[in-house]
Parts: C-alpha cells; sequence; structure tokens
C-alpha cells in the first residue's frame, strides 16, 4: 500500500525496524470511555442479578411476622369467643325436667291453709244479758237500730237495749263516721257481754274493740255502730 493511500497520521508503527523485525498493524488509539463502559455494563448486570436473587429469596421466607400487640389482640378475642361458645345450651332433657318441676310458690299457695279468722275476745256463754247495750245506727239503712234492738232483746236475750243515731243529741262524739263497718266497742271486764252482742248481730272478730269511751261511760257497758244492715 502507497503512502498515497494511506489515512492514518504516521506514528511509530511507520518507522522502520531493523531488518527481519516483525511489523505491527496499526491501531487507532482508543478513547477513555471504550475502557471504562464494560465495567459499567457488568455492574449493572451484577446489581440486577442481585436485586433479582433478593426479592425471589424474600418472597420464600413465608408471611411476614404479626406485630406482638396484634398477636395479643387477637389471642384475646380468641379467647372471649371461646369463653362464649363453651356455655353449652341446656338439652331438650333438661328442658323437659325444668318444666316438669313446679313452682315452689304455687306449691306453698295450694298447699297452704287460710288463716284462722280472728277469735273474739270473751266467751258469749259469759255473758252479763242485763248489760246496758246502746245501738247507734250511722250510715246503715234506717230502721237497722231498731231492728239490732229486737234482735238483741229476742233472740241474745238481753234485757237493757237502747236504739239511736249518732247524730243523736245523747249520742256520743266521734262516732259518726268514724267505722266502715259494723263495730261493737265494749268496756273495760265487758269482754263475754260484747262477744255475746257481736255474735248476735254478725259482727267480724275483727270489729270487736275495747274503748275507754265506753269503760269511762256512767251506764252502757256497749255500744253497736252500724254502718250497714243487720242481717
Amino acid at each position: 500500500m502507497s503512502k498515497s493511500h494511506y489515512s492514518y497520521p504516521p506514528d511509530e508503527f511507520d518507522v522502520r525496524g531493523p531488518e527481519d523485525a516483525p511489523v505491527g498493524v496499526h491501531r487507532e488509539p482508543r478513547s477513555g470511555w471504550s475502557s471504562v463502559w464494560p465495567f459499567l455494563l457488568v455492574a449493572v448486570v451484577c446489581g440486577g442479578i442481585a436485586v433479582g436473587a433478593v426479592s425471589f429469596l424474600s418472597q420464600d421466607d413465608g408471611p411476614p411476622s404479626t406485630p406482638v400487640a396484634e398477636q395479643s389482640a387477637d389471642a384475646g378475642a380468641e379467647g372471649e369467643s371461646g369463653d362464649g361458645a363453651s356455655e353449652e345450651e341446656p338439652t331438650d332433657g333438661e328442658s323437659e325436667a325444668t318444666e316438669g318441676e313446679e313452682d315452689p310458690a304455687d306449691g306453698e299457695s295450694e298447699g297452704e291453709e287460710e288463716e284462722p279468722a280472728g277469735e273474739m275476745p270473751g266467751d258469749a256463754s259469759k255473758a252479763n244479758l242485763a248489760a246496758s247495750v246502746a245501738v247507734f245506727n250511722d250510715s246503715a239503712p234506717g230502721g237497722s237500730a231498731g231492728t239490732a234492738q229486737a234482735t238483741l232483746q229476742d233472740e241474745a236475750g238481753f234485757s237493757e237495749v237502747a236504739a239511736g243515731n249518732t247524730t243523736d243529741a245523747e249520742a256520743p262524739q266521734g262516732l259518726g263516721g268514724t267505722y266502715s263497718a259494723n263495730t261493737v266497742l265494749y268496756g273495760a271486764d265487758r269482754a263475754d257481754t260484747a262477744t255475746a252482742v257481736a255474735e248476735a248481730l254478725g259482727v267480724s272478730p275483727e270489729n270487736v274493740i275495747q274503748s275507754d269511751n265506753v269503760t269511762n261511760h256512767p251506764s252502757n257497758a256497749v255500744w253497736v255502730v252500724l254502718t250497714e244492715a243487720v242481717g
């Protein structure tokens, strides 16, 4: 090749060497980037491989661990649900047995005897039939005091029975409107006589009451206050 067609500038390879010395091939000087980019390429490839390997290995490690606080909350919730589930509902046999049991209150009420009515304060057989008895009509139908008077005299055998109204001037004060049922009031030591009067007129034992007013009366031994018909 002639120099007229040689496009490269002359360098050390254009200098002729000794005879029989090898002749080298001309190479253009290499730039700095051409010597650096292979290393950069290797670094990028290796980095990508490393990132891929880490990602792959992290997927095989299993699900991330649950924080301790969340584990405790889950355990508490499971414990509560477990306690509720452990409560068993009564079986059919138990419910039938419960239904078969009688209510104690019902049994007691059915077997309970009625309380006996109050007893009279005295003995009618020992009554003083000569004692003074006064009958007052408070709110009973008209003529009730006369009916009671006749009953005490004709049936019970009392000899001293007077009849009147609580509104009469000679009637004791405080009798009108005081009692809601036929009532027998008696003085001290007159319980037997009061019992005979109450039994003859059908007055309940709880309405046979000892009274200081009757005790202090100069003549009467028993007062009868009528709020309803005698019968």
